[in-house]
Parts: C-alpha cells; structure tokens; sequence
C-alpha cells in the first residue's frame, strides 16, 4: 500500500439546493497536521462525514493511501487506519475508562468486542491483550491512573483524553479530531496542543478547531472554508496574513492592514 495519506479531489456536497461542500481539495499527508477553520457553517464537519462515510459527495472523489473512500462504510475505517474523534465525548457513561478505550480496540481484536468482555475461556488471552493495549495508550496519555473510573466522576479534560485514547488504541494512521479543544481551558488547551503535535511524528492528524492560537500553534498547514469554499490554504503565517481569511472572519472589508493577524473572537477565545 501507498503512503499518500489522504486526498480530497474537487468535493461537492449538495442538500436540496443547498450547497455544503462546493468544489472542495486538500491533502492530509503522513507527519503532518492540517487545521481546518471557518465560520460556522462553513462546511467543516460536513466535510469529515463525507471523509467517514457518513455523506455521500455529489461530486469528487476522496481517497485513503490510494483507496477509495467514497463507498467504505464508516466501521470500516478503523480497519483501513482512519481514527476520529467527536466534537461530543461518545464515552459510554456505564463503562469504565478502560473498557471505553478497549471499545476502541476491538478492531485489532480476534475475537472482538463482545466475546472478550463475555468472559468465555477462549476469549481470556484476546481480552487480555486489549486491556493492555488500552492501558499503555492510556499510560502515554498521561490518564492511566483514572481507568477503573466512570467518565462522568472526571474532570472534563481528563475526559478528553480518554475519547482521544480510545481513538488512537486502534493504532490509526490517519486521526480527524473534531474541535478538540472545545470546553477547555488556556491551560489545558495548550497541554493538548502539545500532545497532538506530538502525535504528528506518527500519522497524519486533521484538525477541525475554532481557537485560532491552537491551530495556529500546532498546525503545519490551515484550509480556510468559507460557505463550502476554500477560499486560503497556507501555512499558518500565510492564512493569517490572507486578506480574505480575516473578511470571513471579522467581516470586514480587507483595506489597509487587513493582512494583519487574525485576532481570537469572544466565540472563539478559550473557555475556562
């Protein structure tokens, strides 16, 4: 297999007369995170389910290391490397951290799931090797000493990094982290940062995110959508010094010094 990571070639989306997605290409390469920003309703997340499978492009193509993506069932990706995480946590309130994270293993499991957690002797050995597979991505998170908790009884960043443990327990070559940084405060915020840039030096990572100082921090390149477009792609000094970047956001018209920087929001500042 190819190591091209992923492509998006000419990408459209339509719902009814509406256009989400309008003529939409970038590249997600191995070793490298790419920021994907805009205002609300600019495409973002519409744009990982159409990634995942979960929408169907009107138009374009979209492919994984050489392979379609297109027609793949989204429980079908962990299979082929790809990992996301939700802008919700999606941790099973009833299961402790480590069976959550073990969830997310399951599919580097011979028996799977289910069978492990039944506890019939065949399965002993598998569910074995998922529950240490778990607690080692669990230990590099920093959050191996929470995983007989319920997600609930912790602190929402430590949340946080379970839903990323059990993404990257299924060992993905490709991680889409959906707004990550939401509900975090300055501090933690820049400990995660951290953490993804970290993970960088093993996959590619695309980064749907509204704090700018984030992206602009750990992203190597940043796609800017605007109303299903792309209307800037750079590095993060070029996308910050791009006229059209700061009309979408401000709205203002790019007069002189509108290549200045971006300035963070009210609805885009770090929450406490």
């Amino acid at each position: 297999m190819s190591d091209t990571g992923l492509t998006v070639e000419s990408v459209t989306v339509r719902f009814g007369g509406l256009s989400a997605l309008d003529d939409v290409s970038l590249e997600v390469r191995p070793g490298e995170v790419v920021g994907i920003i805009g205002p609300n309703g600019a495409g973002k997340t519409t744009l990982f389910n159409v990634v995942c499978g979960f929408v169907r492009p009107s138009s374009g193509r979209v492919r994984y290391d050489g392979t379609p993506l297109t027609r793949v069932r989204p429980d079908r990706l962990a299979g082929l490397g790809i990992a996301r995480t939700l802008q919700a946590l999606g941790l099973w309130p009833g299961m402790t951290v480590l069976e959550n994270v073990m969830a997310g293993a399951s599919v580097r499991s011979r028996a799977g799931l289910g069978w492990a957690l039944s506890g019939l002797p065949a399965s002993v050995r598998d569910e074995r090797a998922l529950a240490d597979r778990a607690m080692v991505v669990l230990q590099e998170l920093g959050v191996a000493d929470v995983a007989g908790r319920l997600p609930a009884t912790l602190p929402y960043a430590i949340q946080k990094r379970a839903s990323l443990a059990r993404a990257l327990v299924s060992e993905p070559r490709l991680l889409l982290l959906d707004e990550p940084a939401s509900g975090l405060s300055s501090t933690e915020m820049a400990s995660f940062g951290r953490l993804i840039r970290g993970l960088a030096d093993g996959m590619g990572i695309a980064l749907v995110e509204h704090h700018m100082d984030l992206v602009m921090t750990v992203c190597d390149r940043v796609v800017v959508l605007e109303l299903g477009r792309v209307i800037a792609s750079g590095t993060p000094e070029e996308v910050k010094a791009d006229p059209a970047v700061t009309v979408a956001y401000l709205g203002e018209e790019a007069g002189p010094g509108a290549g200045g920087p971006i300035r963070v929001t009210d609805d885009e500042a770090p929450r406490a």
